[in-house]
This record gives C-alpha cells, structure tokens and sequence, in this order.
C-alpha cells in the first residue's frame, strides 16, 4: 500500500449519497484524489464539490454499477486522467423494502445486479488493473445482514450473502497466487443514510434503520481504515454489529424467533410511507435533488462507536488481555 502522505486514487461507487458519500468526504481531507461513481446527476456535482472543497481532486462520473462495460470505461478514465487506481471502494446498492413474496421477479433481478454483480462487475474492473503492477486494495462495504437475514428485504440480504461468499473465495485465490492486492469487507450496522427515502417501498409505514442508528461518519471511517490495512478478513462496525454477528453464531434459532416477532415493527416508523416518495430502484433518486450523507434520522443516531476502536486494534487488545492474565498469575503465585 502507498504511504498515505502520497496521494491516492480511490474509486468510490454509490459515491453521491450515505456510505460512499461520507467515505469520498474522510478521503478528501487527505488530500486524495477521488472519483465518484454513481446515477444521479444534482448528488454526483455535490460531492465533487465537497470532495474539492475539502482539499481532494475529484472526478464524478455518471455510471451504473451494474453496467459491467460502463464501469471499465469508467476505470480507462480514472487511470487517465487522475492517475493508477490505489483504493477501489464498492458501495453501490439498491434494494425493495417489501416481503419476499411482494417483491417482483423483475424487482428481484434489478436489485441483485446492483448491489451484487455491481460489487463483482467493481472488483474485476479494480483487478484488472491492479494485478499487473501487483498493488492496490478493494474494500467491499458490507453489512452485518451479510450473514443474518431479516424480513422485508430478502433481496438485499441474499446480495450481501453472496458478497461475503465471493469475497472470502477471491481472498484465498489472491492469498494462494501470494500477491500484494488485497480485498476485506466491512460490515456495517444500520447507519443513517437517505436510502430509507428513496429505496422502493411497499411497507405501510416510513422505513427505518433498525435501532441502535449510527451516523455514516462512523462508516467512513472504518471504510478509510480498512483501506489503509487490508490484511484483516474483515472488520465489524458497531457493537450491534458484533452482537448480531455473534448471536448468529452461538443461538441462530432464537435470533430467528426474535426477529420474527419485532423485525417487522422495528424496520418502519409510526408515520405513513409517503406514496410519493423518489425511488432509485430503475432511475436515480438524486438526479436533480442532492440527498447528501444522512438521512432523517439525526436525532436518532450516535456519532461514536467505541467499538471501532477495539475493532481496529485487536492485536493490542489481545496483548493487553494476555498482560493482564500474567499479572492476575503472578498475584496469585504471591499469594501461595
């Protein structure tokens, strides 16, 4: 990995909104050069201009992710006219709040091409250019519904399962081949992000990140530190995260019976959807209205994440708890 006193190249997809938004600000500030890849038109000219604003170079490009041939011309680009791609970041999603069996096939398909093959499409245009000079990174934005699926969005649950199959099997094959470019994923807990204001809905009430909701500041910062060291499998953000994760593992049956009985309540708010609410699920919701990082849960969501810390610095953590068992030995030894 480049020193990060160098400038970067970072790519980020679903860049003008939530995730990838905040992530395009963190790496602004270092100076990065970043381009921004999403649909929309108004969201991509305003994260240019932050991005600019707040010392980086930018360069939007009005893209699909699920355009395989779209994103590679988008990468000939990059290289062009910023320079060797160091950082590609996939984030681009869609999604259909509904129940699986309200949800169209068509709908369906739309949303696994997005949010799935767009991350497979993002990663083969990343490696087919970071594989000849044997460097660079990929960071896959997941979600701790990568391995636990919840009602009401089968679609977007099945696309971050099959992001964490691709991903772990890509990692070995690069482990294998012993080459010096890296791919982790990230699993997020629910961030306040617009998506719950333009995803396609078919719920009676406005949707809602499961509580507890952490701001996409939280995120970016975890997306710019794996970035920085991919070595790790994976990192997980935010103690829900952790919770989720680990409850998945040791009592999977009772986290079903859980989620059945509040996952419905708990993923909507007490007001009614707005039936008039944009939609990105075909076109992009941002084309003419910029949305920006957050979403309409400020009031609700937490800025801090001590977590992450821990997260970040499993090593000293460890040391530190082998410290302590030594010390609690040599008392006890004292003491006989």
């Amino acid at each position: 990995m480049r020193h990060q006193d160098v400038e970067q190249v970072v790519v980020i997809t679903g860049a003008s909104g939530g995730i990838g938004r905040a992530t395009a600000r963190a790496f602004a500030r270092r100076g990065a050069s970043v381009a921004l890849l999403a649909r929309g038109e108004a969201g991509l000219k305003a994260a240019a201009d932050e991005v600019e604003r707040l010392g980086g170079r930018a360069l939007p490009i009005q893209v699909d992710a699920a355009d395989f041939a779209a994103l590679d011309d988008a990468a000939t680009r990059i290289e062009q006219e910023l320079g060797p791609i160091d950082v590609w970041i996939n984030d681009a999603f869609t999604s259909v709040f509904a129940p699986f069996m309200q949800v169209k096939p068509e709908e369906f398909k739309r949303v696994t091409e997005v949010s799935y093959l767009g991350y497979v499409y993002g990663t083969r245009v990343a490696l087919d250019r970071m594989l000849p000079r044997n460097h660079g990174s990929i960071v896959q934005v997941g979600s701790a519904l990568a391995y636990r699926g919840i009602p009401l969005q089968s679609a977007y649950c099945g696309a971050k399962h099959a992001i964490q199959g691709f991903n772990e099997s890509l990692r070995v094959e690069l482990m294998h081949d012993k080459r010096d470019v890296h791919v982790t994923m990230v699993q997020m807990p629910a961030v306040n992000t617009p998506q719950f204001d333009w995803v396609r809905s078919r719920l009676g009430r406005h949707a809602q990140p499961v509580p507890p909701i952490y701001q996409p500041e939280i995120a970016a910062r975890a997306v710019v530190y794996a970035a920085d060291n991919p070595g790790r499998r994976e990192y997980w953000v935010g103690a829900s995260t952790v919770g989720t994760l680990i409850a998945d593992k040791f009592i999977p049956g009772l986290l079903e019976r859980y989620l059945a009985r509040t996952g419905y309540d708990s993923q909507q708010t007490a007001e009614p959807r707005d039936p008039n609410q944009p939609e990105n699920l075909w076109e992009p919701a941002d084309e003419h209205t910029d949305f920006g990082a957050h979403g309409d849960f400020d009031d609700r969501s937490t800025g801090r994440a001590p977590q992450l810390w821990a997260s970040h610095h499993h090593g000293l953590i460890a040391a530190a708890g082998a410290g302590l068992i030594a010390l609690a030995g040599v008392a006890l030894a004292r003491r006989r």
